[in-house]
């Protein structure tokens, strides 16, 4: 694709992707499902280095839901085992990319100690860097960043006639991360499955068909170019 088509002045500041279609990819080819989750991992890292390219100041990818721990216990162990290890293969390259690493999500007991660990020293390795903020929702559920926003409220004691948008914004999982203008989902599913509910609210939504294993730059840029198609009003109307 020519790069010159993308207007540079009007590349979205936030990019949220699904990360769609690994285990498909993988049946498809008479292999395990788990390979399709290895597979994704160059998916991945090409598309941040897209993003990289041009320009996008956020990028948040849904690596692991609330709900995908229902999945056949073979499958979640080795989603764990997985995020664990590559962080600590991947972490350093990222860091050398000028990439800011932050996770969103519930650290509970039933997020491993060492995939807490993993996380935590990304996070610390790479937290002074400001070319791009790449956050991995992790044990993530958008109901989910409601309720612990709104349960954070009750704790303080705020007074329901306090409570409003602003307020619980607040209280979300990452308050200093901006709305994401663009969403993206691959493997022709069009659900935002629990995916970032409160944040979507105003955002540009694009599914494709590619499966998240043959995802590259290219499509990123191609949803780009859909993206400043588009004529974004937020509930207005033009003058």
């Amino acid at each position: 694709m020519d790069l010159d088509q993308i207007d540079r002045r009007r590349i979205p500041v936030h990019i949220a992707c699904v990360m769609d279609g690994n285990g498909r990819w993988a049946t498809t080819r008479g292999l395990p499902r788990t390979e399709g989750h290895a597979a994704g991992e160059e998916a991945l890292f090409d598309a941040v280095e897209g993003a990289l390219e041009l320009g996008v100041k956020w990028l948040t990818v849904y690596a692991f839901s609330t709900e995908n721990w229902r999945r056949p216990p073979d499958e979640v162990r080795y989603l764990m085992r997985f995020n664990e290890s590559l962080l600590s293969r991947r972490r350093n390259e990222l860091h050398d990319l000028g990439v800011r690493i932050r996770f969103a999500g519930r650290r509970d007991w039933r997020v491993p100690k060492s995939v807490l660990r993993q996380m935590d020293e990304a996070a610390e390795l790479t937290k002074r860097n400001k070319k791009m903020t790449l956050t991995i929702a992790f044990n993530y559920g958008g109901r989910a960043e409601i309720v612990d926003a709104v349960r954070a409220l009750v704790a303080e004691g705020v007074k329901p006639e306090k409570i409003d948008e602003k307020a619980i914004a607040k209280h979300l999982y990452d308050p200093t991360m901006p709305d994401p203008d663009l969403m993206v989902r691959t493997s022709g599913e069009h659900r935002i499955s629990n995916f970032l509910l409160w944040e979507l609210a105003y955002s540009e939504l694009i599914f494709t068909d590619v499966l998240w294993p043959d995802f590259r730059r290219e499509h990123l840029f191609e949803a780009v170019l859909e993206f400043q198609r588009r004529d974004r009003r937020f509930g207005g109307v033009d003058s």
